[in-house]
């Protein structure tokens, strides 16, 4: 394992089972369980794992923010909608891509970005 780097991000859950459902409909990702309060997210990009908690990661709170990436982002925009998703801003154009931010079933604030249409 390579020192000094970013190596595992952890994010509350409200509900394990409802955020793990979640985003393996949306994003494919796998989880392993660690008990009945932690699960750790698989295939996602980056090691992690949702807690249980009472409250949410939002960026206006203080919380970073996670972005994904996607090369199809109005298809995943899509999904994070049927899937019960809350979009906090759809898809916009930045320096380099576009974006759009939405809210998981526990309310955590995450981005999905692409590269200019």
């Amino acid at each position: 394992m390579e020192s000094n780097k970013i190596n595992y991000v952890e994010l509350p859950a409200r509900d394990l089972a409802l955020n793990k459902a979640f985003f393996s409909q949306v994003f494919g990702w796998g989880f392993k369980d660690y008990g009945p309060q932690y699960s750790a997210f698989e295939n996602a990009g980056l090691d992690g794992g949702f807690f249980q908690a009472d409250f949410c990661s939002r960026p206006k709170n203080g919380a970073a923010l996670v972005i994904l990436y996607s090369n199809e982002i109005e298809v995943v925009l899509e999904k994070v909608k049927a899937a019960g998703g809350v979009i906090e801003q759809e898809i916009f154009d930045f320096p380099g891509g576009r974006r759009f931010h939405f809210l998981d079933p526990c309310g955590n604030e995450w981005a999905v970005w692409s590269e200019p249409a």
